[in-house]
């Protein structure tokens, strides 16, 4: 069975050590991460998606440090992305064993390619990966940001080496869903998807105002999908209060109930606690359809 399977939720640690996205340093540090981090393993949380892009490294290093202070190895998620100066499978290799040693250990749980890159066949990233896994630098490997049909291509590149495609990463949130018809096939194939930005950067939480909507990438980013946030918001809010939660644990629960693995972010303590509060939370079928429908 594909261990990704038994992790409900995960932890995206894109806010670790970013600073020109998301402002660590300024707004939140080292401190408030290593809190989250074991807020998070406390809730019962041990999955954790990084990459060696994230802070520029600095996203695999928190991580590890994390991990070795508290004496317990969470599963652990990286990835390569194919800057157009790597584009072989020795540079997916090369980067893998970087991570490796950021995080400091011997084999990740999942190693993905963050995005395809054009010039550059699948057959050659499957290759690569497969390669990784023959000579246990990962336990697992997976591709992020595919179609419908790389994700085939992808599957049976895979399939020749004999390894097997564990998860596919992509947007999925109550505003993004454009995978959501597929899920019951991946999980027949044995495939995980796992949601990044699940809580679209903030905008399912209920703390932005869609009529004031935020300058830089996240308001450019869900602008054309404001209509959308205004109708649902006010069910999100309403469905919240009367199960005694928050807007963003309906939104993550959402998407376990249909079968995803979400990431959110966690920049601190209450963040990670937010979270999880999902883990607990049933929808009913009504529910569901209702948020389906706003």
């Amino acid at each position: 069975m594909n261990p990704l399977f038994a992790h409900p939720m995960g932890i995206g640690t894109w806010a670790w050590g970013d600073r020109l996205f998301w402002g660590y340093g300024r707004d939140y540090g080292e401190e408030d991460l290593r809190r989250a981090f074991l807020a998070a393993l406390e809730a019962g949380i041990l999955l954790f998606d990084t990459t060696e892009f994230y802070g520029f490294g600095l996203s695999e290093r928190l991580l590890g440090r994390f991990a070795a202070e508290a004496g317990k190895r969470p599963y652990l998620v990286s990835k390569f992305f194919p800057y157009p100066w790597r584009l072989s499978r020795k540079s997916l290799i090369r980067a893998l064993e970087g991570s490796l040693k950021r995080l400091g250990v011997e084999a990740l749980d999942l190693y993905l390619l963050h995005w395809p890159w054009p010039p550059v066949p699948l057959r050659v990233w499957a290759e690569a990966l497969a390669e990784a896994y023959e000579r246990g630098l990962t336990r697992g490997v997976g591709f992020s940001n595919l179609s419908l049909a790389q994700l085939e291509e992808a599957k049976a590149a895979l399939d020749r080496h004999g390894v097997p495609l564990l998860a596919l990463q992509v947007e999925y949130s109550l505003l993004v869903r454009d995978w959501e018809a597929h899920l019951p096939a991946l999980r027949r194939e044995g495939i995980a998807l796992m949601a990044y930005s699940p809580l679209a950067m903030g905008w399912l939480t209920g703390k932005l105002d869609p009529e004031n909507p935020p300058g830089g990438y996240r308001g450019r980013k869900y602008r054309p999908l404001l209509p959308k946030v205004k109708a649902l918001l006010p069910v999100l809010k309403e469905l919240a209060q009367a199960k005694g939660t928050t807007p963003a644990a309906l939104a993550l629960r959402y998407l376990m109930a249909k079968g995803a693995l979400p990431i959110p972010g966690a920049k601190n303590e209450a963040q990670a606690r937010q979270n999880a509060l999902a883990l607990a939370l049933r929808l009913t079928p009504e529910e569901v359809a209702r948020l389906e429908a706003s």
